[in-house]
């Protein structure tokens, strides 16, 4: 079975090509899985960029359940798909072995190799089951015999924001991962995570559910559209520099198509969930940070504020968070994000699995 997924060569990587052991970089995402390792002429780095989803169907002919992955899972079975990490990790051992058999999959499509030196970037969650879910699926997998690590995916994240090495690790910071599933804040010195706070009401997924609810609103109740299409409009039209109202055809249960235009429901649902966000970052992480480590909190804000994550890659938001926060603590800060936030996370577990590789 091929799993369908986006590939891309990224230049200028010191990617450890030249190693015996293959570092590898891994993030299974809640919405999408990336993996990132040299590029096969050693020249840059390759990356494999999946939805974290399965669909099953009955095979017409003989009656035996069968499996999509990824892409094709959701575009073919949108009423039925299966994200295996909603909550970011798998809850229970059902969705564990589903994702080991999603990961599997994908590792065998793309030809990832065993002999590898591989470092994921795991989320901050304080789940100890579903933590232990994720390890039984990371070493039950068959790539990472010569080491396996992982790191705080936010501290992965950052690394890219920072220059081309992994000046991150060696810096006094504050990173907010906007992702799917939580939004995560936490303070790191010299790659120590201090003060880590997660909260599971301000997510990703949850501006796919509100874009739903706004466009069957702002449409009358005329349309009602799926979360993957929802998820599609915040990906491909959420913009704060200069969102366009955009037109969408959907087909009518009795035959003919409806032409309608989103005006309002994709940004309503981002501005909302952006308010929410700084209102968490400012009043309640900044708060317990300073409690906890008053110099840290002192450091850390002197340095720009990293934001990554999946909805980091929407247009405009980290200077529209940059003003946000500015205002509401009445400072000036700064804010910064990696060129590809949706790769950031694997390419800086690929950075550090290159230096671990140097040292076996």
């Amino acid at each position: 079975m091929s799993v369908e997924a986006e590939t891309e060569e990224i230049a200028g990587e010191k990617t450890g090509a030249e190693s015996e052991v293959v570092p590898v970089g891994v993030k299974l995402g809640s919405t999408r899985t990336v993996i990132a390792l040299p590029s096969e002429d050693g020249e840059g780095l390759r990356t494999i960029r999946t939805l974290t989803c399965l669909a099953s169907y009955e095979d017409a002919l003989t009656g035996e359940e069968k499996y999509l992955y990824g892409e094709e899972a959701a575009r073919e079975y949108p009423d039925r798909v299966e994200f295996m990490l909603r909550s970011g990790l798998p809850e229970d051992d059902d969705r564990a072995e589903l994702t080991q058999q999603f990961f599997t999959a994908v590792l065998e499509s793309h030809d990832i190799p065993e002999e590898s030196a591989v470092v994921y970037a795991i989320p901050t969650i304080d789940n100890p089951v579903g933590l232990d879910n994720l390890a039984e699926v990371i070493e039950g997998s068959p790539i990472g015999t010569e080491l396996i690590e992982s790191y705080p995916e936010s501290l992965c994240g950052s690394i890219p924001a920072f220059g081309d090495g992994l000046e991150a690790v060696e810096d006094i910071f504050i990173a907010v991962n906007m992702g799917s599933t939580n939004l995560e804040a936490s303070a790191y010195r010299r790659g120590e995570q201090i003060s880590p706070f997660t909260t599971g009401s301000i997510t990703g997924s949850e501006v796919d559910r509100v874009i739903k609810s706004y466009v069957e609103e702002e449409t009358q109740g005329r349309v009602n559209i799926d979360i993957t299409t929802a998820r599609e409009y915040k990906e491909n039209h959420a913009d704060f520099d200069g969102f366009e109202p955009f037109t969408d055809i959907i087909q009518q249960p009795g035959g003919g198509s409806h032409e309608f235009t989103i005006e309002r429901s994709v940004m309503d649902a981002c501005n909302e969930y952006l308010d929410d966000a700084v209102d968490a970052f400012a009043n309640t992480f900044l708060s317990q940070l300073a409690n906890d480590n008053m110099k840290v909190y002192q450091l850390a804000l002197d340095n720009p504020i990293v934001l990554t994550g999946g909805m980091a890659c929407i247009p405009g938001i980290v200077e529209e968070f940059e003003r946000r926060v500015s205002e509401t603590m009445d400072r000036d800060v700064s804010a910064i994000t990696a060129d590809r936030p949706d790769l950031a996370a694997t390419v800086g577990a690929q950075r550090i699995a290159v230096r671990l590789a140097e040292t076996l």
